[in-house]
């Protein structure tokens, strides 16, 4: 019995499950066929929405900053050379690498006794000229004298010559004392010759005189310039670079001893394209003068001085492109000959222009404007200047439109935009910073919150009850912690 009742059981569960199966299968398939029944429905669709950043452009004169990169020069630079070889006996105070030194100042003295006693002959040499000028002047004067007695005994002779042929014409005189008076005359015509060759013979003695006198001066010229030549002078006020000598050492003529740098009179040399060259010419085709800003990044301080353009070089140079210019530095303190530096140039202003970010502007050189409904349009612009992350462009076809800032392949025309403006996110960072004045309750309660708070750190508490105790707390700071207390 108790097998068969077992079994009606078990019967009687089977039947049970597979009717409950039947049931579940019949009412599956009943509604398949009321799906398969009903027309397809399809959803509504909705168009996409992007938002996007947008600024209104408004026509204004905007000065372009050309950036370049050059290196600073000493308009003034002087090597020091030897002029004599020697001994370096004496050194300025301060000769040495980055020594500052005044114009008119000894730096170098070398040994000059070589050159004083080169200049003890010349001396000497002259004084002799001098003396053998003076001794042919006075042979000179001695011969003119002898030469005017040769003259007046050459007269004495004519006379008696003719006072014998007379007595000898008149049978007075005798043939002999005739002879006698010739001979006599004769001899004295060869006194005054004589007299005649001492005198050239005087007048050439001072002109080899003359001539070597003047050779004694240019060889005491000479000497002098030995001696001074031992001796070297700054030649303007300036700092020593790449010294090269030592207090007695021994230097060779036209050896290279340091340089003198001024530091005052600095420059910078940049190079530019050349059709940012020809932006900088004015009608007459010269550099209009342009004012430059010189900038040197010191690990991360900035060293700032201005300058002007004055000139540029004669040729482009070989294996170079653009043109080499050079501008005057006005006060470069600061500053040191090789330093590499940032120059910003002042191109002539650009009238009725907009300044745009560089992502507004697409390839093909136009920008996305919100049009009607808030639709994209495209413009095309040129691009005049590009200023870093920045455009410049015309702005008489944008006046008043609101250009979008940042394009994406997302954006083309005809795209419905939610545009968002600078001043909307001014606005919301003004709400952000809104300050309130708290009452002394509300204020003890805040307070009394944040004390008993234990999970804050002890940083960010002390941070929040300092700004609890001021007069003006910022809204948002009392709108969180009130969020959190649960009122």
């Amino acid at each position: 019995m108790r097998f068969l009742r077992r079994s009606l059981v078990g019967l009687f569960l089977l039947s049970l499950t597979a009717g409950l199966l039947a049931w579940a299968g019949t009412t599956f398939y009943g509604a398949l066929q009321t799906r398969w029944a009903q027309e397809a429905f399809a959803p509504e669709a909705r168009e996409r929405v992007f938002a996007v950043n947008v600024v209104t452009v408004e026509g204004s004169t905007i000065t372009p900053v050309l950036v370049a990169f050059g290196e600073v020069r000493s308009r003034r630079t002087l090597e020091l050379r030897a002029s004599a070889g020697g001994r370096v006996i004496e050194l300025a105070g301060g000769f040495e690498e980055g020594g500052r030194v005044e114009a008119g100042q000894l730096l170098v003295r070398i040994d000059p006794q070589d050159a004083q006693a080169a200049l003890d002959i010349a001396r000497t040499d002259l004084a002799e000229a001098e003396a053998e000028q003076r001794d042919a002047a006075r042979s000179l004067e001695l011969a003119r004298d002898e030469l005017t007695a040769a003259e007046r005994q050459e007269l004495l002779r004519d006379q008696a010559l003719a006072r014998q042929q007379n007595l000898s014409s008149r049978g007075v005189g005798t043939e002999a004392a005739v002879e006698i008076a010739e001979l006599a005359a004769s001899a004295s015509r060869q006194a005054v010759l004589s007299s005649r060759q001492a005198i050239a013979s005087a007048e050439a003695r001072i002109d080899q005189g003359k001539t070597s006198l003047e050779r004694s001066r240019i060889a005491l010229a000479e000497a002098e310039r030995g001696v001074a030549d031992t001796e070297i002078y700054a030649g303007f006020s300036g700092t020593l670079a790449d010294v090269a000598v030592v207090e007695g050492g021994l230097v060779s003529n036209n050896e290279r001893l340091a340089e003198i740098v001024d530091a005052d009179a600095l420059e910078v040399a940049f190079r530019v394209s050349t059709s940012q060259y020809a932006r900088l010419l004015d009608e007459s085709g010269r550099l209009n003068g342009a004012e430059v800003t010189v900038l040197l990044d010191i690990f991360g301080v900035d060293l700032s001085t201005t300058g002007q353009i004055t000139r540029e070089s004669a040729a482009v140079g070989e294996g170079q492109t653009g043109r080499l210019l050079f501008a005057r530095l006005d006060q470069a303190k600061g500053f040191r000959p090789g330093d590499f530096v940032t120059v910003r140039i002042s191109e002539p202003a650009l009238q009725d222009v907009a300044l745009l970010p560089a992502t507004a502007v697409g390839a093909n050189e136009t920008v996305l404007v919100v049009g009607a409904e808030d639709r994209l349009e495209e413009i095309a612009v040129p691009i005049l200047r590009r200023q870093e992350d920045d455009v410049i462009v015309p702005a008489t076809a944008l006046v008043g439109k609101r250009v979008v800032t940042e394009r994406s392949p997302l954006l083309g025309v005809g795209i419905k935009v939610r545009p968002i403006s600078p001043d909307a996110e001014n606005d919301s960072a003004a709400a952000e910073t809104e300050m309130l004045e708290l009452t002394p309750e509300r204020r003890a309660r805040l307070v009394a919150y944040i004390e008993a708070n234990k999970g804050m750190p002890a940083e960010a508490k002390a941070r929040v009850l300092a700004q609890l105790q001021e007069p003006m707390v910022p809204a948002q700071v009392v709108e969180r912690i009130e969020a959190r207390m649960g009122g």
